[in-house]
């Protein structure tokens, strides 16, 4: 009982935490503006494109789990699984993290595959698409590094702030003071039950990438594990295009502005609400679109996203049980 109060108390906590963070974003937009841009500016060609881009990003999610569960002597049907994926994105705008247990449900009941191993090919998915992540931002910082460079010019005050919180002294001594600190009591730690959870966290972690091996079409998986978010990317991308303001932006800008909304997203927030379109709108503030544009084009692109989500999930959790009524 107490688990579950807990845990409904931070949920309550990350979602009051994210509509703070939307209101504070949106409290002074002016919505005569934001009208005028939806009825005259925005160009739904690309928006379009964007949503056509968006279901593709989820078949090849649905193509590559399904190859993750083969080597169960499973093959389950792309219909199946595609419609589980988005039923378990419509969960995760309820409740964060929600949607991967839904979409194991699903599969479970409807295709007949184990839930435990079925959460396994998640935890599996979810290491795979962090490193992939992982690997965009790589070329995202490699590709703006000049951008960074140049950012630290044309603000000294900047470039001093972080070589003086680098080399701190205070720094220095509080990092050489923590590894002393975990050396003297490194088996009293052991017994923790914090301790206990991130060896458990990093032996389920360390057993989702040794199952990657028993994958029979390693390529195609390597293929759609890459697909996957590039297609995340040209979704984000092709909304650029949507608007003046933002279409002469280079691939480049639109990457930034992808990983960075990345990692908004990660946050424990329903659907990214507020996270997503502050990391968005700052990534854009780098490449001189105006605050009010920039959270314009973060609301608008977000409420595609999420209105996709919505649509196809609400038509996969009807289908679901009337399409399969034989199992």
């Amino acid at each position: 009982m107490k688990k579950k109060v807990l845990n409904t108390a931070k949920y309550l906590l990350f979602f009051g935490a994210g509509v703070t963070i939307f209101w504070l974003i949106y409290k002074d937009l002016d919505i005569g503006m934001l009208r005028s841009v939806l009825k005259n500016d925005l160009n739904y060609t690309w928006v379009w494109i964007s949503l056509v881009i968006g279901i593709l990003s989820h078949i090849s999610r649905s193509i590559r789990w399904i190859y993750l569960i083969e080597p169960m002597g499973i093959k389950p049907g792309l219909k199946n699984t595609f419609m589980s994926v988005m039923f378990g994105y419509l969960m995760n705008l309820v409740l964060p993290r929600m949607g991967e247990i839904s979409r194991c449900g699903a599969m479970a009941k409807y295709e007949k595959v184990p839930f435990m191993k079925l959460v396994g090919t998640v935890v599996t998915e979810r290491i795979i698409d962090v490193i992939v992540l992982l690997l965009f931002t790589l070329i995202a910082l490699l590709s703006q590094f000049g951008l960074i460079v140049q950012l630290f010019r044309n603000n000294p005050a900047m470039k001093e702030n972080a070589l003086r919180m680098v080399t701190s002294p205070w720094l220095i001594i509080s990092f050489l003071l923590i590894i002393l600190l975990l050396i003297l009591f490194r088996k009293r730690i052991a017994r923790t039950q914090l301790f206990r959870k991130m060896e458990q966290t990093l032996g389920h972690l360390r057993e989702g990438l040794m199952s990657v091996k028993y994958v029979r079409k390693k390529g195609a998986f390597i293929f759609h594990s890459v697909l996957i978010w590039f297609l995340y990317f040209l979704m984000l991308y092709c909304s650029f295009f949507a608007f003046d303001f933002t279409s002469g932006l280079s691939p480049f800008a639109a990457l930034t502005t992808f990983v960075m909304g990345s990692f908004g997203m990660i946050a424990p927030v329903q659907g990214g609400l507020g996270t997503w379109h502050f990391m968005t709108k700052e990534s854009l503030a780098l490449y001189g679109i105006s605050n009010e544009n920039g959270i314009i084009f973060a609301f608008v692109a977000h409420f595609v996203n999420t209105l996709l989500v919505i649509v196809l999930g609400l038509i996969s959790m009807l289908l679901l049980p009337l399409l399969n009524r034989e199992k």
